[in-house]
């Protein structure tokens, strides 16, 4: 346990500024989520920014790739939150089947697809569980820009498997990082689950008037 508690210390010292800043943010996102605050997307988009930047620098190209893809579903989620001005802000509601057969295809082709590209083309000695995580992931963005109410439930498997591979790989902050970002996406689901059945509510009373 000592081991593990100065492995730690000495991350955190060794942390740099725009590290703590992408950390910052992404803990910033996940909180504005769960308070279906649209400011979650500016937020996110800034810290996948320094995201990039960081894993440029340290030669981590393949997961820079995959944070110029969380970058895309982040403009486009903003950009389907907002609609067009006028228009009624887009509601929470259940993913339908269609959409679910997109996040399952995003799920496993992406997991194939990034396990080919993680085997072949790095270093990876976890392509199966890298490319698991950010399968999972991706699909949760899907959803999340779609505000639907399932994101959390992708977000948090790949929260699930993301924990023991980043202590497997001694990130011991990122992990506890990733443990808090999977205690918050349990409380967003019930947030954003109370959100809709109000909005239910409401629409059936209106109905019946």
């Amino acid at each position: 346990m000592h081991h593990w508690i100065q492995l730690f210390l000495e991350q955190v010292r060794e942390t740099t500024v725009w590290e703590w800043a992408a950390v910052l943010l992404g803990v910033a996102e996940v909180l504005l989520a769960k308070v279906n605050n649209i400011w979650l997307y500016p937020t996110g988009i800034a810290g996948t920014f320094i995201g990039i930047y960081i894993l440029l620098v340290a030669g981590l190209y393949a997961e820079s790739a995959l944070n110029v893809y969380y970058l895309v579903m982040s403009i486009y989620g903003w950009y389907y939150w907002l609609k067009k001005r006028g228009e009624a802000p887009v509601k929470i509601t259940w993913t339908n089947r269609r959409e679910w057969i997109i996040t399952l295809l995003i799920v496993f082709a992406g997991w194939g697809i990034l396990y080919v590209i993680l085997k072949n083309f790095t270093t990876s000695n976890v392509p199966v569980w890298d490319a698991w995580v950010s399968s999972t992931a991706w699909a949760g963005m899907w959803l999340l820009a779609k505000r639907k109410l399932e994101n959390w439930i992708l977000l948090n498997i790949s929260n699930l498997f993301a924990i023991p591979l980043l202590w497997y790989k001694h990130l011991i902050m990122f992990s506890a990082l990733t443990l808090f970002l999977f205690i918050v996406a349990i409380f967003g689901y019930f947030d954003w689950l109370a959100i809709l059945k109000k909005e239910k509510a409401a629409e059936k009373s209106l109905s019946t008037q």
